[in-house]
């Protein structure tokens, strides 16, 4: 694990690598300092999923609460998600991140699922801070866009 780093916050491009770096590895224990190197006080971070009933559902946590949720998921799973897409819109110290991923078993393996991750950024004027990620994976009748991929 790298840990945290002035390269993590420096730049939008650090801020999203050390987000995909964070959570990928084999089963076991991440690197939750660096996580919180990230992202501001009071960060919010929202998976979404679908329930069986057809409608969708979201969870809100506060960076401690994804950590301890997230800690349970990955104690048993090897889990390597990648950025394959961004667009960045930024307007002063603000900047909004659509970054389209797609997560294997293994470094090199079978694509498991893919989505986009929508990241809100805020520049203090001396680093990069991520106030929030929301969520959501690609899935029958839910694809991911040409313009997410690179491609429109």
């Amino acid at each position: 694990m790298k840990g945290s780093s002035r390269e993590d916050v420096e730049t939008v491009e650090g801020v999203m690598a050390a987000f995909y770096e964070i959570v990928s590895g084999p089963a076991g224990p991440r690197d939750w300092d660096r996580e919180r190197h990230l992202c501001a006080p009071g960060a919010r971070m929202m998976p979404t999923s679908p329930r069986d009933d057809g409608s969708h559902a979201v969870e809100i946590f506060d960076n401690e609460g994804y950590i301890a949720s997230r800690t349970r998921i990955f104690a048993d799973m090897d889990f390597y998600e990648k950025e394959i897409a961004r667009r960045v819109e930024r307007f002063g110290n603000i900047a909004h991140v659509w970054s389209t991923y797609e997560a294997r078993s293994t470094p090199d393996g079978e694509i498991i699922k893919r989505g986009i991750n929508s990241v809100q950024l805020y520049h203090d004027g001396g680093r990069w801070w991520v106030l929030s990620a929301l969520w959501d994976n690609e899935r029958p009748g839910n694809p991911i866009p040409a313009e997410y991929l690179g491609e429109g």
